[in-house]
């Protein structure tokens, strides 16, 4: 019996459904907010040390590299409530149909996209 498997897969060809890219992604949002958590604890505990490290820590929020990583945070955070909100719906029976399914991740994935301009805004 002959496999009509493929015998090399070329992913930069293979094209992705707009369900695929948002499971995909919002397992990844997930790992950077397990980062993020860390990040944000260390700055919580610098800032509660004194008055001179809640200043430092102040200071900290005028540098551009920390302003992209906290807006890094919030655009994952965006992500992955949006998207999850949208994976407990699925479980809940709804859209599970493939034509629905495409259009709420299409939705999830444009939400999240006005958040993180929101969220940049805010930032800057």
């Amino acid at each position: 019996m002959k496999k009509q498997r493929p015998v090399h897969l070329d992913l930069q060809t293979i094209r992705f459904p707009a369900t695929a890219i948002a499971s995909i992604l919002h397992r990844v949002s997930g790992v950077i907010m397990l980062f993020a958590v860390g990040i944000l604890i260390w700055l919580l505990n610098e800032s509660l040390a004194s008055a001179d490290s809640f200043a430092g820590v102040q200071s900290l929020f005028d540098s551009f590299i920390v302003k992209f990583i906290v807006w890094g945070i919030l655009t994952a955070l965006g992500y992955h409530l949006i998207v999850g909100i949208r994976h407990l719906v699925m479980d809940a029976g709804y859209w599970e149909e493939l034509s629905s399914g495409i259009t709420s991740a299409k939705v999830a994935i444009a939400l999240s996209v006005v958040f993180s301009i929101i969220a940049g805004i805010w930032v800057w």
